[in-house]
């Protein structure tokens, strides 16, 4: 008699960003991406590691409720200058004062994620924090920058795996593709911790 083989679980990206599809991709694993609907507004006095991980928690539970079998990546990054949370700038305006006011500072890059299944029972999270040293760019960069590259829907506008990188003298982190949105190395642990298989 045949042993049937397990199903695989069934995984969803709670998340809007086409960059964490890109990165997601990455893993060869089929994928339905279904957006969260939750309310992002930070707390009062909430600092900007702690928001990252309440809303990477909370974007995998809104979308776990509405497939409850299934496993659920949620996932929030949050740009941190001097415990201040930059988020998405929206618009060319708000992304010149973000970068004019990060030249020659340093940023960390609060990206967490969180892994879900309601049925099993299961939830993970992790912070992957990414130290970003940025150049002391003149304001002739910055505007040619956000011209050719226009990263508006990116938090602290800068855009690190396309034109940004010229902004930066250093990146510190232990997971490269935190910094892009998605930590895969943490991702990659919690999801074979879920039931995901991976190579």
């Amino acid at each position: 008699m045949q042993v049937p083989v397990p199903a695989r679980p069934h995984l969803v990206l709670g998340s809007s960003s086409r960059y964490r599809h890109e990165l997601l991709s990455r893993l060869k694993v089929p994928f339905d991406v279904a957006v969260p609907d939750i309310d992002e507004t930070p707390r009062t006095g909430e600092r900007p590691d702690a928001l990252a991980a309440r809303l990477a928690l909370e974007k995998a539970h809104a979308v776990a409720r509405k497939f409850p079998g299934s496993v659920v990546i949620g996932s929030d990054q949050v740009a941190d200058l001097d415990g201040e949370p930059l988020g998405k700038p929206g618009d060319h305006e708000r992304a010149t004062a973000q970068l004019r006011r990060m030249r020659g500072r340093t940023v960390v890059f609060q990206t967490a994620v969180a892994v879900v299944c309601l049925s099993s029972g299961f939830q993970q999270s992790e912070l992957a924090p990414v130290t970003v040293r940025f150049r002391d760019m003149t304001d002739e960069e910055i505007e040619s920058y956000l011209r050719a590259e226009q990263p508006y829907d990116c938090a602290g506008s800068a855009r690190s795996e396309g034109l940004g990188i010229a902004l930066l003298e250093a990146i510190e982190n232990d997971d490269p593709t935190a910094l892009i949105g998605l930590p895969l190395i943490r991702t990659c642990r919690m999801l074979r911790a879920a039931g995901i298989k991976l190579p």
